[in-house]
């Protein structure tokens, strides 16, 4: 015979329902479990994982900067290759100037017979050029400031000035009766480095130099103004004897003409 298991009550003390289930053994003895519901391990949500959410805002930010660096690229491949189209067609070159003559009416050094003062005396008469060797540019000038200095010794020996002027696409302009003079008195060092060149036999070696400032204009492209200096060097003149000027040689004078000047992609 088996034993009979009284029924087991609800636990009211745990506040949950119990049940009982019975199950037989092998030898025939029945087994009672206590099944409880509560003892079930408590359901625990995953943490929700934020990043699949920010995934898709770093794909658009990536892709955003991609295509702006890329139209970036685009624009300034695209620029310089119109800079080097429009550079071939047009072709920027500096302007060119020359001095056409040089004649030396006055250039007299005096020094006191007790040699307490010293007085330079000079009067030059210039014929002078500018070429602009563009077919699409123009050359805007300011008034000129015109120097004559001695080439050995660097001393001032006169100024000028030339008005202000355009110079248009493939334009030459020449100016005569460019007077440059002075009349001042020196100080001992300028006498010392003055008068051995007033006695070189061949005459006197001559420097003359323009300064202003210039703005390039190319249709409807304009430059900033800029200074533009002008040294024209390998001039000899004889010191004029009597009344009768003395013409320099100027055939082997040579302007540089110092400018750098920019105009949209374009530095000459």
């Amino acid at each position: 015979m088996s034993d009979k298991v009284p029924p087991t009550k609800p636990n009211g003390g745990t506040g949950g329902a119990a049940a009982t289930k019975t199950a037989a053994t092998n030898g025939g003895t029945k087994a009672s479990y206590l099944y409880n519901p509560t003892s079930r391990p408590p359901y625990r949500p995953k943490p929700y994982n934020r990043r699949h959410e920010n995934r898709p805002r770093r794909n658009y930010c990536c892709c955003f900067c991609c295509w702006t660096i890329l139209v970036i690229l685009l624009l300034v491949l695209l620029g310089a290759m119109t800079g080097t189209v429009l550079y071939v067609l047009y072709r920027p070159q500096r302007p060119s100037f020359t001095v056409a003559s040089l004649r030396i009416h006055r250039l007299n050094l005096t020094t006191a017979a007790d040699s307490s003062s010293s007085h330079l005396s000079t009067l030059f008469n210039l014929t002078l050029s500018s070429k602009n060797p563009n077919s699409y540019l123009s050359f805007s000038y300011d008034p000129f400031v015109v120097s004559c200095v001695s080439s050995s010794s660097d001393v001032f020996v006169g100024n000028g000035a030339l008005p202000a002027f355009v110079s248009d696409s493939k334009n030459d302009t020449i100016f005569k009766g460019v007077v440059v003079r002075t009349s001042s008195d020196v100080d001992v060092d300028t006498v010392k480095s003055l008068r051995p060149d007033l006695k070189k036999k061949n005459g006197v070696s001559l420097k003359v130099e323009m300064d202003t400032r210039v703005m390039v204009k190319m249709g409807g492209l304009r430059s900033k103004k800029v200074g533009i200096r002008v040294t024209c060097d390998g001039i000899k003149g004889a010191i004029p004897k009597g009344k009768s000027p003395s013409l320099a040689p100027v055939s082997a004078a040579k302007c540089k003409v110092d400018l750098r000047i920019k105009i949209w992609k374009w530095t000459f």
